[in-house]
């Protein structure tokens, strides 16, 4: 990415998206023990950051005289981008998802405008399902990981860094690579030293194991309830930069993402899906490891159902560590 690919992804995405705040919240820092920045992204317009590369993904479309429709596959926030960024630029959506998606996630989509349709045990078979409709409705398959998502979920990294100079640490949830890879870019782009660390589910590991290996390495199953992260197939070109540019993945446990989602939700009073309180729980996971270092943990996203939430909620401790 270079410096003008981003000047004008901020453009394009300012004309919808706001800047979203970064925080400090005195609960969560006696729970990591470090100076903590949060950025929120759960507060975009769609309540996550992938609005950001779908606005300039479809701008960008639009801009090149392709008015066709899209399609993609998603557990969720891509989906809701798309539609978002769709309904903006005239451009009709659809969204596969998988058999026992989120029914707010999936009511969320539709509500934005895109048409919904069902199929599959997990992302992976939604995916291959909508990569046949495409061709059979002559759509434009939108992948979960291209460079025009990245440049736009670069604008939140360009802010952060901004809004918070001489950043030490940022921790980064790990879906499909295009947030990691957007705050890799960016950390290059301004010249810092910022270490940019991924955060994956345990159950869901494919991109530990493939930043591990150097290459990609699927799995055969992502049986997590931080849907957000639950990938068994990674992108080569995403695993590429990881691997490039990343100081790390850590792996959570089920328990450690449920602990850090109430933790949010009880030191903050904002509400984080499981994978958005996945950078969180990654911080808390290394409290030892960066110990007075200025870090930085990015809440992707607050579209989490209130069952969820709840499960959460009850499994956590009651009180805020000391």
């Amino acid at each position: 990415m270079e410096a003008a690919d981003l000047d004008a992804a901020r453009t394009r995405v300012a004309a919808h998206v706001p800047p979203t705040p970064v925080r400090r919240w005195p609960l969560l820092e006696r729970a990591t023990g470090t100076e903590t920045w949060v950025k929120h992204e759960n507060h975009n317009p769609t309540g996550a950051f992938k609005v950001r590369g779908g606005l300039n993904f479809a701008a960008r479309l639009v801009a090149s005289g392709d008015a066709r429709g899209l399609i993609s596959a998603s557990r969720g926030n891509h989906s809701q981008s798309l539609a978002f960024a769709g309904a903006r630029h005239g451009l009709p959506v659809t969204i596969v998802v998988p058999e026992g998606n989120s029914p707010d996630k999936n009511a969320a989509a539709e509500a934005y405008g895109a048409e919904l349709v069902v199929h599959g045990a997990d992302f992976q078979e939604a995916l291959e399902h909508s990569q046949r409709l495409a061709a059979e409705r002559d759509l434009l398959p939108v992948p979960p990981f291209h460079p025009w998502l990245v440049e736009g979920v670069a604008t939140y990294a360009a802010e952060l860094h901004e809004q918070v100079p001489g950043l030490d640490v940022v921790y980064v949830p790990v879906g499909m690579g295009s947030g990691i890879c957007a705050n890799i870019a960016v950390r290059d782009l301004v010249g810092a030293d910022t270490e940019v660390v991924g955060v994956v589910a345990d159950r869901a590991p494919a991109y530990a194991l493939s930043f591990a290996a150097g290459e990609p390495v699927s799995t055969p199953a992502a049986d997590t309830f931080v849907d957000g992260v639950a990938c068994r197939t990674p992108d080569p070109e995403a695993v590429r930069r990881i691997v490039g540019g990343a100081a790390r993945i850590v792996r959570v446990s089920e328990t450690q993402a449920a602990e850090a989602m109430a933790l949010v939700y009880r030191a903050t009073h904002n509400l984080a899906e499981p994978a958005g309180s996945l950078a969180l729980a990654g911080l808390l996971a290394e409290r030892e490891a960066v110990a007075g270092r200025r870090v930085a943990v990015v809440q992707t996203g607050g579209n989490a159902d209130f069952e969820v939430l709840a499960r959460a909620l009850s499994a956590a401790p009651p009180t805020v560590a000391s």
